[in-house]
This record gives structure tokens, sequence and C-alpha cells, in this order.
């Protein structure tokens, strides 16, 4: 396969991973640090921010490391390695990763009607329901994709014994 076949997806990688890395360098700081003055005057709405803003940042570990298992995968399929177990295993890994993010969007849910409820924008909720759902769909998607890679790896191996 040719060396840049998978140089868009790539590119799409990148352009997943910025924002996010933007948010978690300046945005949640900044948020963070001006909720804490306002849970030190016992707001609690402010120590709710609190409690969903760490969640995010234990949310955006995870999401890295699925990111960076996509970017393996890629380079597997770049040096004609794609029915190999290092993809299994890396197909393997995002699922995990994505049914840790939906399980930390899921306990952030709670946090997140608070907020909702204070600020009477609803929408928040739904948000915080759509998030957890699609990275549940991540997570079973990769499953699919894991079985059915083992599966074609399999055949492969049954193949090259036959001939």
């Amino acid at each position: 396969m040719k060396k840049g076949s998978t140089f868009l997806l790539k590119l799409t990688l990148l352009v997943l991973a910025l924002p996010i890395l933007i948010i978690c360098v300046y945005a949640f700081p900044v948020l963070f640090f001006d909720v804490i003055d306002e849970a030190i005057n016992g707001e609690t709405v402010a120590i709710v921010l609190i409690g969903f803003i760490l969640i995010m940042y234990a949310a955006a570990v995870p999401y890295f490391l699925s990111l960076y298992q996509t970017f393996k995968l890629l380079l597997n399929i770049d040096k004609n390695q794609a029915f190999s177990s290092q993809s299994v295993s890396s197909l393997k890994l995002i699922k995990k990763y994505a049914v840790i993010i939906s399980l930390l969007f899921l306990i952030a849910l709670p946090f997140i009607i608070v907020v909702a409820r204070s600020d009477d924008t609803p929408v928040f909720i739904l948000i915080g329901i759509v998030l957890a759902g699609a990275s549940m769909v991540i997570g079973v998607f990769a499953a699919i994709l894991e079985k059915l890679l083992w599966e074609a790896i399999e055949f492969k191996r049954e193949n090259e014994l036959i001939i």
C-alpha cells in the first residue's frame, strides 16, 4: 500500500486531538481557577463544576490513548500489516478506552444535570447523553472490527496452511 494512503486519516486524528488539547491546556485551567474562588465562597454549583472538570480531565486520558492506538493502527495499514495481531490489540485497546470514556461521561451526567438545572439549560443534559452514547457506539464498532479482523487473520492462516 502507498505510504500516503492513510495521510488524510492521520490528519483527521490531528484535527480531533487539537481542540481537546487546547481545551485541556487553556480553557479548563482558567475555568477551574475561577470556579475554585466561587467554591471557597460556598457555591454548590461551583463545587459541582470542579467535579465535572476533573472528570473531563480523566476522560481526556483515554481519549488521547485511543487516538494513539488509532495512529498505530494506521501505521500498520501503511506497512501492509493490517491483518496482524498488533492491529487486533490496537482495536481491543480502542474498545476499552471508548468504554472508559463512556462510563466517565455517565458518571459526569449527574454533574451536568445540576449545572443544567441551575442555568435552566436542558441542552447540556442532551449533550452529555450524546457524548456518552457516541463513545459507546465507537466501542461497539471497535469490538465488531476486532472480531472481524481476528476472523480474517484466522482465515488467512488457514489459507496459508492449505497452499
